[in-house]
């Protein structure tokens, strides 16, 4: 596909208004959560996004509709303002839509003044007249477009048209999936400090796409809970704190792969794994941990929620509470131990590191920050594992012609 063809802007935009679905139904879902804490949202059921009771009946239904730049124009033969009418009276012919669902058109176009869609917004609103317009757009257009919607209108009768247009509201020049960004912000305002917005919302988006992506593959009747999102906010609330930072689930469930594996075989820390004989089981396990400690202090401190000083204090805790263990264990194997001896002991103190958890603050427990970590200052030499650590390593760095 060739950047600037029409297929790629095509492309381009068919994404965009996915994602602008998707950001739309959790705005919407946060604001609902202020006045009615029981609810269902879903994605791609009976419309783009469908709220509805928690036993099961549809309330609100919205259609998203996305331009770039949000220029486009929503007149009374608007294939935009058409394709939702034939979504909405289709819908309602065939029993799908109930008649006192409430149809909301969110659309990043604009409606021009005394248009039909002008006058279904909630400002400006006479549904008589909005009737009016379409009745007659529908009867003389000869947009073949719009030649389906047009059909489905005219079918219903003028009483059922009134009915239908009574729960329409368009919400027009709404904000683009960019600028969503403001909105959703403002709904967790009060969630984490104003510094940790950002960061903040990148976690519940994230929370988010996933669970709108189980609801449209795993089961057809699932739904996402009010309760699911609360207990979401809730606990990223808890992350926040002070005392706390918070563990992004990418990397909770991160298994190791190979790419992960080979990029790491040379890597410092392994080769102090294999000083000692570690399993590979082990080693592995070091790797994963490695890899997620040092992504999650990079996510971090990309964010601003720790900054150097914090990682080079508890680097430092890391490194005391390593000297303690370690000693120890020179002290037990003394000077004259075998080599299967020291090796022995060593892999006591890697056992001690692999169930230790030394927080870097009060509730930040999740293990994988304390043994990556360590192995992180293993890869700096820092810290070691066997009893002669650092002449073993330039030893082996010698003989594999690299340097310390």
């Amino acid at each position: 596909m060739t950047p600037g063809s029409p297929s790629a802007f095509s492309a381009v935009d068919a994404t965009l208004g996915y994602l602008y679905q998707v950001r739309s139904a959790l705005l919407w879902a946060l604001r609902r959560q202020k006045n009615e804490p029981d609810f269902l949202v879903s994605i791609e059921t009976l419309d783009d996004v469908t709220f509805e009771t928690t036993g099961g009946n549809p309330t609100d239904l919205l259609q998203t509709k996305h331009h770039r730049k949000g220029s486009a124009s929503l007149t009374d033969a608007s294939p935009d303002l058409w394709k939702t009418l034939r979504v909405w009276f289709e819908g309602h012919a065939s029993g799908q839509i109930p008649p006192t669902a409430s149809l909301y058109l969110v659309t990043t176009s604009s409606a021009p003044d005394g248009s039909a869609a002008y006058r279904l917004r909630a400002n400006s609103r006479d549904a008589s007249a909005a009737q009016h317009a379409l009745d007659a757009t529908a009867a003389t257009s000869t947009n073949l477009g719009n030649k389906v919607a047009y059909a489905a209108y005219l079918e219903a009768s003028p009483t059922e048209r009134t009915a239908i247009l009574a729960k329409v509201c368009i919400i027009d020049a709404a904000p683009t999936v960019v600028d969503l960004d403001k909105e959703l912000r403002d709904e967790v305002f009060w969630a984490a400090g104003r510094e940790h917005h950002a960061a903040f919302l990148d976690r519940l988006e994230g929370w988010w796409l996933r669970r709108v992506l189980r609801q449209l593959t795993e089961a057809t009747h699932d739904r996402v809970g009010s309760v699911e999102i609360e207990a979401q906010m809730a606990d990223l609330r808890e992350q926040f704190k002070h005392d706390a930072l918070p563990i992004d689930e990418d990397l909770l469930g991160f298994t190791l792969d190979d790419a992960t594996t080979a990029a790491h075989e040379d890597a410092t820390f392994v080769r102090q794994l294999e000083l000692i004989k570690a399993g590979k089981r082990r080693i592995a396990a070091a790797v994963r941990d490695y890899y997620r400690a040092f992504e999650q202090r990079s996510r971090w401190l990309r964010d601003d929620l720790v900054v150097g000083l914090d990682l080079n204090k508890y680097e430092q805790r890391l490194y005391q509470e390593w000297e303690l263990v370690f000693e120890a264990m020179r002290d037990d194997v003394g000077d004259d131990a075998t080599d299967a001896a020291q090796e022995k002991a060593a892999r006591s103190v890697l056992a001690w590191a692999e169930r230790t958890p030394i927080p870097m603050r009060p509730s930040v427990m999740e293990p994988f920050v304390t043994r990556g970590s360590l192995h992180m200052l293993a890869d700096e030499v820092r810290i070691g594992w066997h009893p002669e650590f650092r002449a073993r390593l330039e030893a082996l760095l010698r003989t594999t012609g690299r340097t310390s």
